[in-house]
C-alpha cells in the first residue's frame, strides 16, 4: 500500500508474528518470509511504553505511538492499535494495525514536545502516558521515568514529592467528575533550583460518547505574576500595618514586622536620636557624625540572636560601611555577602562580622528612611534562612516600605513635637500652687489626652479675692492642639482679670462669653471663613466664689458639668446649679446660685473628659464619680488619685482637669465688725477700735499703718458715701481692712496739687498697703486694703 496506508499483522501470545499483510510489507519493507516466526519486538527501535505493557498484560485494547525500524534501517513513526483476540483453542492473539501519522499529526506531536510549557497526559487510572520535554526538564527526569506514575510520585513509587499532595487530589477529582479544575501551587519541582508559582490547568479527555478516557495537565510558570501580586498585596497591607499609631518607636517596630513577615529573615531599624526626641532631623549629607538609636529589630529566629546592638542603644555608622554609604547617597543598596562585603559591614562594629558568619547571612540591604527630603534613619535587612538572595525587585519593595514608614515616622515626630509644645504651654498656663489662704484646702490633677487629637484646652484655677474670699474656676475649650491651648491661656487670663474687679459669677461669665465671641470673629476674619459666622471657638466654664466669713459659695456655669459636693459625713451630691449656655453662643443669660457649705465640705470641679469616656456615658460617669468621691475625712490627694483610677483608662481620649477644694470658715475671733455712724467725729473712735483689736490679735507692729488706713477709708465713706457704713477687720493670711457703704460710686485716686488740703487719701492707702481695691456689692460697694502679717503671726 501507499506511504500512508494501513498495515496489519497478527501476533500470538508469545509475541511472535504469525500473520503479515501486504500493507505491512509496503510500510516497513519486510516480506512475510522475513518476519513470520520472529518476535514482533525485534521490529521496534525500543521497548513498548509501560502503559502499553500493562494493557497488553491485562489483555485490553491499547493504542499509542511507537517507533519501528525499516528494513533499510531508518526509523518509522507509527500509530499502533492493538486488539486482543482469542483463537478456537482459547489461545490469546493480538491483531495489530499501524498507520503513519499524517503531516498535521506529526506537527501536533512536534508542537506538543517542543512547547516550553510543561504538559503531561494521564490515563483513566491517573497514570502518566506521555510528557513533553518541558515537563522532563521541570521534573528533572526523562519521560521513561515519569510514565506510569501518578502526579508527584517519586521514581521508586514509595513516596510523594513535597508540595504535590493537593495536585494529585485535584487530578483524581478531574478523572472522577469529568470537570476541568484549575490549581495553583507554590512549590519546588525536582528539576528546579528554587520554588516557583505554578498555575496548573487540569482538563479531562473524553471519547465520542463523553466518557472520560484520560486527562491533560498543563502547567504555567506564574512566578513573576505571583510575586508581583504578592508585592502589591504587601504594599497595600503595609499601609494599614505601618503607622497605626502616632508613636515613633512603634512605627519602626511595625516596619520590621512587615518586612520579616514577607521577605526578610532579619530586620533592624535605626532612627536618629534627634528624631526620637521629636526634634528636627539634620539634613544629609555633610551633617557630620550622626547618633542613631536601635529602635526596633525582628528575626525569624526566636530572640533575635543575629543582633549585636540591643534595642535602645546609641551608636554611629562608619562612612565607608554600607549603612554609611546608603545614608550619604540617600539610596538603598543591595549586597551579596563575600569577604570584602563582610569587612565593609564590620567596619564600625566588628561583632557584626562574627554574627554574619555564625548565622550564614548571605544577602543584605541598607535602606535609608527619608521623608520630605530629610533622612530620619536606616533599615537593615538580611537573609540567612531564605536560600535565594535579595533581588532588585526586593530592593524596590524595601524602598517602598521604608518610604511609607518614613512618612509615618516623620508624622509621629511632628506630633510628638507639637504634643510636647502644647503640653508645655498648657502646663505653664495652669496653676502649680494654690495661693496661700485659709479659706480652702486645694488638691488638683491634670491628665492630658493620649489620643491622636493631642493636648486640649482644659484648665483650672484658684484665685485669691478680696475679703479672704477665693474663686474656683474650671473650664474646657473645644478642640485640641496648640490652638486650643493658646485659646485656653487667653480665657484663663481673661477670667483672672475679670475676677480682679470682683464681678459676680453670672456677670463674669457674661463678659467671658463676649470675649469668646470676639475671639471667634477675629479667627474667622484672619482666615477664609465668613467673619459673620461665629461658632468655631467654644468653651465651657464653671466659676465659684467661696466666702469663708459667711461660709457661702456663689456659683454659675456655662455649659459645664455640675459640681459635686462631699458633705463632712462623706455623702456626695451634685449641686442643682442652672446649666447656662456654653461660652460663644451669645445673647443668653447666666444664672447664679448660692449654697451654704458646712465646715470641711469638699467641692469637686472637673471637666467632661472625666465623666464622659468611650467606656461610659455622662450618667454612668457621674455615678462612678459619686462612688469615687464618697468617704469621710479622706485626704484630698488620695481622693484625687482614687477618682482618676476609678474613672479613667490608661489612655484617656480627652483631657481631664480635676479640682478639689475643702472649705474652711474663719473663726469668730478672726473677724471684727463695727457700724459707723455718719458723723466725722467717729473717725477717731474707729481708729481706737481698730488699735484695740490689733492688740487683741497681738499685731501691735501694724497699729500705726492700720490707723492711717482706717482713718482715710472711714473718712471717705462718711464724706462721699451713703449710710449705712460698716468697718471690718479680717485676720487671715493677711490683715484686711474693709469699709462698706451703700453708694455704688467707685472710688478713684486723683492727683492733688501742692496746696490742696484733700485728694491724697487713696494715694496714701495705696502706698501703705500691700494691695487695695474696691468691689461692688448688692447694697453698694466695699473699699478694702491688705497688709502683710509678720511671719510669726501668719495663718498657715
Amino acid at each position: 500500500m501507499g506511504e500512508h496506508g494501513v498495515a496489519s499483522a497478527a501476533v500470538d501470545a508469545r509475541g511472535v508474528i504469525v500473520a503479515w499483510s501486504t500493507g505491512a510489507r509496503d510500510l516497513l519493507g519486510y516480506g512475510p518470509e522475513d518476519v513470520l516466526g520472529r518476535p514482533a519486538a525485534e521490529l521496534l527501535t525500543g521497548p513498548l511504553p509501560a502503559p502499553a505493557r500493562r494493557r497488553l498484560n491485562r489483555r485490553t485494547e491499547w493504542h499509542g505511538p511507537v517507533d519501528a525500524r525499516h528494513r533499510d534501517g531508518h526509523r518509522v513513526e507509527l500509530e499502533l492499535v492493538a486488539h486482543p483476540l482469542t483463537d478456537a483453542a482459547g489461545e490469546a492473539r493480538w491483531f495489530l494495525t499501524a498507520t503513519v501519522p499524517e503531516p498535521v499529526a506529526r506537527l501536533r506531536g512536534w508542537a506538543l514536545d517542543q512547547l516550553p510549557v510543561p504538559i503531561a497526559l494521564f490515563d483513566q487510572d491517573g497514570l502518566a502516558v506521555a510528557t513533553n520535554s518541558a515537563m522532563e526538564d521541570v521534573m528533572g527526569r526523562p519521560e521513561k521515568d515519569l510514565l506510569g506514575r501518578r502526579v508527584g510520585e517519586s521514581v521508586d513509587g514509595r513516596r510523594k514529592l513535597p508540595g504535590f499532595e493537593g495536585l494529585d487530589a485535584a487530578v483524581q477529582r478531574v478523572l472522577r467528575t469529568g470537570e476541568p479544575v484549575p490549581y495553583e501551587a507554590w512549590l519546588r519541582a525536582p528539576g528546579e533550583a528554587r520554588e516557583h508559582a505554578w498555575l496548573v490547568s487540569l482538563s479531562p479527555l473524553k471519547d465520542d460518547a463523553g466518557a472520560v478516557r484520560g486527562m491533560c495537565l498543563v502547567a504555567l510558570d506564574s512566578t513573576e505574576q505571583f510575586l508581583a501580586r504578592r508585592r502589591l498585596t504587601m504594599v497595600n497591607e503595609s499601609g494599614g500595618r505601618i503607622g497605626s499609631t502616632l508613636d515613633v518607636a512603634r512605627t519602626a517596630e511595625e516596619l520590621a514586622e512587615v518586612c520579616t513577615d514577607y521577605f526578610a529573615d532579619f530586620v533592624m531599624v535605626d532612627l536618629l536620636d534627634s528624631v526620637l526626641a521629636g526634634e528636627e532631623a539634620p539634613l544629609l549629607p555633610g551633617a557630620g557624625p550622626l547618633l542613631f538609636r536601635r529602635t526596633a529589630q525582628r528575626s525569624v529566629l526566636e530572640g533575635c540572636p543575629e543582633a549585636v546592638i540591643p534595642v535602645g542603644s546609641r551608636h554611629t555608622y562608619d562612612e565607608d560601611s554600607p549603612p554609611g554609604r546608603a545614608l550619604t547617597s540617600g539610596r538603598a543598596l543591595l549586597y551579596d555577602v563575600d569577604d570584602s562585603t563582610r569587612r565593609l559591614w564590620a567596619a564600625d562594629t566588628p561583632a557584626r562580622d562574627r554574627s554574619i558568619d555564625a548565622h550564614g547571612i548571605h544577602s543584605l540591604m541598607a535602606v535609608p528612611l527619608r521623608a520630605r527630603g530629610v533622612t530620619l534613619g536606616l533599615s537593615l535587612l538580611a537573609r540567612h534562612r531564605t536560600p535565594d538572595p535579595f533581588t532588585e525587585d526586593d530592593l524596590l519593595l524595601a524602598e517602598e516600605l521604608a518610604a511609607r514608614a518614613a512618612v509615618c515616622v516623620d508624622n509621629a515626630r511632628r506630633y510628638t513635637r507639637e504634643h510636647a509644645i502644647a503640653l508645655g504651654l498648657q502646663r505653664s498656663l495652669l496653676r502649680h500652687h494654690a495661693p496661700r489662704q485659709a479659706a480652702v484646702e486645694i488638691a488638683s490633677r491634670y491628665q492630658p489626652a493620649s489620643s491622636r487629637a493631642g493636648i486640649g484646652g482644659d484648665w483650672f484655677d484658684v484665685i485669691a479675692l478680696s475679703g479672704a474670699r477665693v474663686a474656683l474656676v474650671v473650664g474646657d475649650v473645644v478642640g485640641h492642639g496648640v490652638q486650643a491651648s493658646a485659646t485656653m491661656g487667653r480665657l484663663r487670663t481673661a477670667v483672672r482679670t475679670l475676677a480682679d474687679v470682683d464681678l459676680a459669677p453670672d456677670e463674669l461669665l457674661t463678659q467671658l462669653d463676649d470675649i469668646v465671641l470676639r475671639l471667634d470673629t477675629e479667627t474667622a476674619a484672619d482666615g477664609d471663613d465668613d467673619a459673620d459666622s461665629p461658632g468655631e471657638i467654644g468653651a465651657t466654664c464653671l466659676y465659684a466664689v467661696y466666702d469663708p466669713t459667711t461660709q457661702q459659695c456663689t456659683m454659675a456655669r456655662a455649659g459645664h458639668p455640675p459640681p459635686a459636693l462631699v458633705a463632712p459625713d462623706g455623702e456626695v451630691e451634685f449641686l442643682d446649679l442652672p446649666t447656662g449656655p456654653p461660652l460663644g453662643v451669645g445673647g443668653l443669660p447666666f444664672e447664679t446660685a448660692e449654697f451654704d457649705l458646712a465646715e470641711g465640705s469638699v467641692l469637686a470641679l472637673y471637666t467632661d473628659g472625666l465623666v464622659q469616656t468611650v467606656g461610659h456615658d455622662m450618667d454612668d460617669g457621674l455615678t462612678l464619680l459619686r462612688e469615687a468621691l464618697g468617704g469621710k475625712n479622706r485626704p484630698l490627694e488620695e481622693t484625687c488619685d482614687g477618682v482618676l483610677r476609678g474613672l479613667l483608662t490608661d489612655r484617656p481620649a480627652d483631657d481631664v482637669a480635676l479640682l478639689l477644694a475643702r472649705t474652711h470658715g474663719l473663726a469668730a475671733d478672726q473677724v471684727a465688725t463695727w457700724d459707723v455712724p455718719a458723723d466725722p467725729t467717729f473717725v477717731a473712735r474707729a481708729r481706737k477700735l481698730a488699735c484695740d483689736q490689733l492688740a487683741a490679735w497681738q499685731l501691735h507692729d501694724l497699729s500705726f499703718v492700720t490707723e492711717l488706713i482706717v482713718s482715710e477709708l472711714v473718712t471717705n465713706a462718711i464724706r462721699y458715701g451713703d449710710a449705712p457704713v460698716q468697718l471690718r477687720l479680717i485676720r487671715d493670711a493677711t490683715l484686711i481692712c474693709e469699709v462698706s457703704d451703700s453708694s455704688s460710686t467707685a472710688p478713684h485716686m486723683r492727683r492733688a496739687r501742692a496746696f490742696d488740703e484733700g485728694g491724697r487719701g487713696l494715694l496714701l492707702v495705696a502706698q501703705l498697703s500691700r494691695r487695695w481695691g474696691s468691689r461692688h456689692t448688692r447694697t453698694g460697694k466695699t473699699i478694702w486694703a491688705e497688709q502683710t502679717l509678720p511671719d510669726e503671726t501668719t495663718v498657715r
